[in-house]
Parts: structure tokens; sequence; C-alpha cells
């Protein structure tokens, strides 16, 4: 009887133990970018749908780094910080504010401007210094989605900390020099075989 009663506690105070570890485990953080930033004066003289597509290993709700001084080819990812949603739906929420576009799927639009995401992680080159990169291309579709012009995208921002916050914090500027990029592209094409988008 004794034994029973021992094995009895012993057995409670473990599952007491195990419910006290999960209780202190802290919740992930979930990030975005916040509101986009208000940019006056954007206007088209007809509607451009917008498209982001990223490769299947960004597509998820999980943040990225990679340790470029140790195993560059190794993908890792936070295990207390998340996106709050995928980060080809957040990179399209932050450039369709900026840029005056409309979520491909949502309206008529004749032209459709597609973001392929190659790269999308925090690059450390040391255990101290890390940026954020985003790579991958921009395409421009006309009505019948031919392919009007591309341009490549190679960015990479310096982040302020060396964890999630600031890769997070180095992404998003990332997209917003990617918007920069993109409507001094588009000025270049305006009077040029893809001037009907523009038009």
């Amino acid at each position: 009887m004794r034994r029973l009663i021992a094995a009895a506690l012993c057995l409670s105070l473990a599952a007491c133990m195990t419910a006290g570890r999960r209780g202190a485990d802290a919740a992930p953080a979930v990030y975005d970018w916040g509101l986009a930033p208000a940019v006056a004066g954007v206007s088209r003289p007809q509607p451009m749908a917008l498209e982001v597509r990223a490769s299947p290993w960004f597509d998820t709700s999980g943040i990225d780094y990679r340790l470029a001084y140790a195993d560059p080819a190794r993908l890792r990812e936070y295990a207390q910080a998340r996106w709050a949603a995928p980060p080809a739906q957040l990179v399209q929420q932050r450039l369709a504010g900026r840029l005056g576009l409309m979520p491909a799927g949502v309206g008529r639009a004749d032209c459709l401007l597609r973001i392929e995401i190659g790269e999308f992680s925090q690059v450390f080159a040391s255990p101290e210094s890390s940026r954020g990169v985003l790579q991958g291309r921009v395409a421009l579709f006309d009505r019948s989605r031919r392919l009007l012009a591309t341009l490549p995208v190679d960015i990479a921002m310096p982040a302020a900390t060396p964890d999630a916050r600031g890769g997070v914090g180095a992404l998003g500027d990332a997209v917003d020099r990617l918007a920069d990029a993109i409507s001094a592209w588009e000025a270049s094409l305006a009077d040029g075989t893809a001037s009907g988008c523009f038009r």
C-alpha cells in the first residue's frame, strides 16, 4: 500500500512539474510591419494588379535566418517568433498600399505586376551583424498575360539588432526599398513597349 501511495505521489508531482514548464513557456512573438506609411499622390490612369509569389520554403509563418559565417546553405527558423501571415501576403499588402495597386483577383485590371521572391531571410555575417535579404524578380504582364518587362531584385538592408525583431525590421526596409525601385522602374517603362499599362 505504501508503495502505491508513493508511486501516486510521484506521478502527481511529475504532472505538476510538466504543467509548470508548459505554462512558463512564452508565447511566440508575432510580427508584421505595422501600418504601411501613407504615400500621398499615388494615382494611376488605369488599375494595375499585384501578385506576390514566394518559394515554398519561404511561404510559411516562420521567420527565417542564415548563418553565413558558419553554414550559409542551412535555412534556420526562429523558435519564439513568427510572421502574422506568410511573407508573400505581407509583402503584397505593403506594396499594394505604397504603389497604389490592387491585389490580383480583387478587381478588373488590364496589366499585372508579379513579384517572385526567391530569398527572404535575415543573413548573419557574424553573430553581431546581420541584414535582411530580399531577392527575386519583378515581371510586368499585359492583359493577355504577355511578358512585357522584368526587373531583377537583390536588396540587402542592415538589421538594427541581431535577433528576430531586427530581422523583421530589416526585411520591412527591404520591401520599402523594393517599392522605390519599382516606382523608378515603372517611370522608365512609361514611354516604351509597356506604355499601355501606364496611360
